[in-house]
């Protein structure tokens, strides 16, 4: 993948490209992985493209045969996070209205980045935003009032070297779960981050053990899915 913005400062998959030896701004399609899920048969929800964007300008040549594994595997159930939400539209199949297994959303790491839920506007399908790794107070405005789902998360990371972490607040974190609450999104909250985690001395580095969260922050609901007519 290629950095775009705050958020990828220390992003994890370059962390895990350098200790391979690997150039992490090389965008691949995998020989392994691309068509597994046409051979599963369980309903699995997928989480796409971990290491890298959907919609990033290098995945542009294979990204149709994608599409047409997903519409192939309606049992799957794909999420599809992008910080390129200005591709979106225009890299949509013709078919992609027909499709009842996709949920679409966008990374904010801050306030700076909100812009991006907009385009999610009027998508056929769930959306969501992922406020993570969130390093500073966003406030909730309209555009989020007609999300399906919310995701919040600190960073983690090393005190030392190339990747580390950068600070977040609880109250960032109850800003948001607040703003969810009122507005009839659903929230799940992922993990804290180091910088809390060393602050409220947790025993998870992350600070993603939500049996050490106070209860105001134990959170995690998924959005319901539609139902195919």
């Amino acid at each position: 993948c290629k950095k775009v913005s705050d958020g990828c400062k220390f992003c994890y998959m370059y962390r895990n490209k350098d200790r391979f030896g690997q150039n992490p701004t090389t965008v691949l399609r995998s020989k392994t992985k691309f068509r597994e899920p046409l051979g599963w048969k369980e309903p699995t929800t997928i989480f796409t493209c971990s290491w890298s964007d959907w919609f990033i300008e290098d995945a542009d040549e294979w990204r149709n045969e994608a599409w047409d594994i997903i519409r192939r595997t309606p049992q799957h159930t794909y999420q599809i996070l992008t910080k390129r939400p200005e591709r979106i539209k225009d890299h949509l199949p013709d078919y992609f209205n027909e499709l009842h297994n996709v949920w679409i959303g966008v990374s904010v790491e801050s306030q700076k980045h909100v812009n991006r839920i907009n385009y999610l506007k009027d998508l056929h399908c769930i959306t969501f935003v992922s406020f993570e790794p969130l390093i500073g107070e966003i406030t909730w405005d309209k555009s989020m009032n007609n999300l399906d789902w919310c995701i919040i998360g600190g960073e983690s990371g090393n005190d030392t070297g190339k990747y580390r972490y950068r600070p977040l607040e609880l109250h960032w974190i109850e800003k948001l779960i607040d703003g969810a609450k009122s507005n009839n999104v659903k929230c799940f909250v992922k993990q804290f981050g180091t910088y809390q985690a060393k602050k409220l001395n947790l025993r998870d580095n992350a600070g993603g053990n939500i049996e050490e969260w106070d209860k105001r922050f134990q959170i995690r609901e998924y959005p319901e899915k539609p139902i195919e007519l």
